[in-house]
């Protein structure tokens, strides 16, 4: 009986109606903001991914038309009567590959039966080895300098990139091939992108060649060389290797779905792609959904409570008239006209309603100004302090700044707590306060952390952030040594102070730890100062 009445009430039909308002409009808002976000945030990682696609390729385009050009050069002003004479050949070879060792395994020269006239750096099995199959050996006999297929190396065993240059002799005609092998992994040549990771990808970069259907380079070390997948599995790959040239979101060979971007190597024709997964490049939207599902249940609950006693509340007055109506019924009261007193209940009601909930702010907003300010100097506690410090090293790392941290402990103080007695202590310790807060900006936060303990926050510092933390340092030892006037007497109180600089890399105990250590190293020294350590 009491649940069919609930059921039929009134008061249930008008808050499942603005539940359902209130819910339909929080799902709508929900894909609203997740899609706009998705989609808003993918053009910024796609244009993110493509800028260092193109830093990368640009980086590798230029080191290898740094020895294809050099190779040109020496095939051009290689005499052509050392073919004859190995030794010289070798001699010369030497002294070019001494002068500019672009190629890390060496330079050699190709006869037109394929063998190896000579070489430098010198390998015993390189004048045994045929090269005349090899491709850029048969392209420069055509007259064309040429990026090799990148291989093992048949003498070092290792992935290189060959180049070829035809050699001409007197007649004009081509005599032989010069060739310059670099190791893969040879230093300044594909680091970049070898040992670059783009958030913690290890898989961020490849490098592949369309022309010869591999990978010839990669961050993931068990790539560089293996062939292409085939057609079909990367739809975008398939675009590249069509032509296709920026950024999307694919489904790479392992069923994963990543941002990638595509550039041009145009030297060798090759091209860069620059990978991030959609897991780590759309975490922010992902937070974003659950922190709207968290807070679209929780308004939910916090609206059905009040709205129920809202609605009671406010109907209220109507429940006590039907009430009386039915007893009326019944025959237990009189048939009389039912007093009604909404506007003055109600009104009542609301009023002291809202009397109360303003003061239970004002109390809640002394509780909480309590609980992150010291009671006696009025400054921030060392957990109002632990959270700006963390908003402050968040801000130092999305904007590269510098932070500083002063450490500071009076000099003194226990010698006035001893002889003039704690409320002494107490004015010397507001008074100190307020002279330091005199010299910090509003957006530094100074706090007092223990008994004659304080420390200053200098956030959103650059690169002169040493120079203001000494300076800041300066003022607060110069704001000591005008002495204290207490009970009467001039106390004269010194200050040691240790300050350590980080950036967004640091963390805020290493921070507080370095700058007590700098402090406590002033301290033994026997006289007020400071010293500055940088993280």
């Amino acid at each position: 009986m009491i649940l069919r009445r609930v059921f039929d009430s009134i008061v249930t039909r008008l808050l499942v109606l603005a539940l359902l308002i209130v819910a339909a409009g929080s799902v709508s808002r929900y894909y609203a903001l997740t899609n706009f976000l998705h989609e808003d945030l993918s053009k910024v990682v796609e244009a993110q991914q493509l800028a260092l696609a193109n830093y990368v390729a640009r980086d590798i385009n230029d080191k290898v038309a740094q020895r294809e050009d050099l190779l040109i050069h020496l095939a051009a002003v290689l005499p052509p009567g050392l073919l004859r004479q190995p030794s010289r050949l070798q001699d010369w070879l030497q002294e070019h590959y001494q002068y500019q060792p672009l190629f890390s395994v060496g330079l050699f020269v190709v006869g037109p039966d394929g063998r190896a006239i000579a070489d430098y750096p010198p390998r015993a099995p390189r004048q045994l080895v045929r090269y005349g199959d090899r491709d850029y050996v048969r392209m420069a006999f055509q007259g064309h300098a040429y990026i090799g297929r990148a291989a093992i190396g048949r003498v070092t065993r290792a992935p290189v990139l060959p180049i070829s240059a035809p050699v001409r002799g007197a007649d004009g005609k081509i005599a032989a091939v010069l060739v310059g092998v670099t190791a893969l992994a040879a230093p300044n040549f594909l680091d970049l992108m070898q040992h670059t990771r783009i958030g913690d990808y290890r898989d961020s970069f490849l490098l592949i060649s369309p022309r010869d259907r591999q990978f010839v380079s990669s961050s993931q070390p068990d790539m560089i060389l293996q062939p292409l997948p085939p057609p079909g599995v990367n739809p975008l790959h398939d675009r590249a290797m069509a032509g296709f040239r920026g950024a999307g979101i694919t489904v790479n060979a392992k069923g994963v779905e990543e941002v990638s971007a595509i550039a041009s190597v145009p030297r060798a024709g090759w091209f860069v792609v620059a990978r991030l997964p959609s897991s780590e490049a759309f975490a922010t939207v992902e937070r974003v959904k659950r922190f709207t599902v968290r807070n679209t249940l929780t308004a939910l609950a916090v609206f059905t409570l009040f709205s129920s006693l809202g609605l009671y509340i406010v109907l209220r007055p109507l429940f006590q008239a039907a009430c009386h109506a039915d007893k009326m019924t019944r025959g237990e009261l009189p048939l009389e006209p039912i007093p009604i007193r909404r506007n003055d209940e109600v009104g009542h009601l609301i009023a002291a309603f809202n009397r109360l909930l303003h003061k239970l702010n004002d109390q809640q907003e002394e509780l909480a100004r309590m609980a992150h300010h010291d009671s006696l100097t009025g400054l921030p506690n060392r957990s109002l302090l632990s959270d700006r410090l963390h908003m402050a090293l968040a801000q130092a790392q999305r904007k590269h700044a510098r932070l500083a941290l002063l450490f500071m402990d009076l000099d003194g103080f226990k010698t006035i707590n001893d002889n003039l007695g704690h409320r002494a202590g107490d004015k010397v310790l507001w008074q100190v306060a307020q002279r330091l807060a005199g010299i910090v900006r509003q957006t530094d936060t100074l706090a007092r952390i223990g008994g004659d303990e304080f420390v200053l926050l200098l956030s959103d510092l650059d690169d002169n952030a040493a120079e203001i933390a000494q300076t800041v340092a300066e003022k607060c030892l110069e704001a000591f040594d005008t002495p204290f006037l207490v009970a009467g007497s001039a106390c004269k109180l010194g200050i040691s102070i240790g300050i350590a600089l980080g950036d967004g890399l640091s963390t805020s105990d290493s921070l507080l730890q370095a700058a007590d250590q700098a402090m406590y190293r002033v301290k033994k020294t026997g006289h007020s100062g400071s010293e500055i350590i940088s993280l």
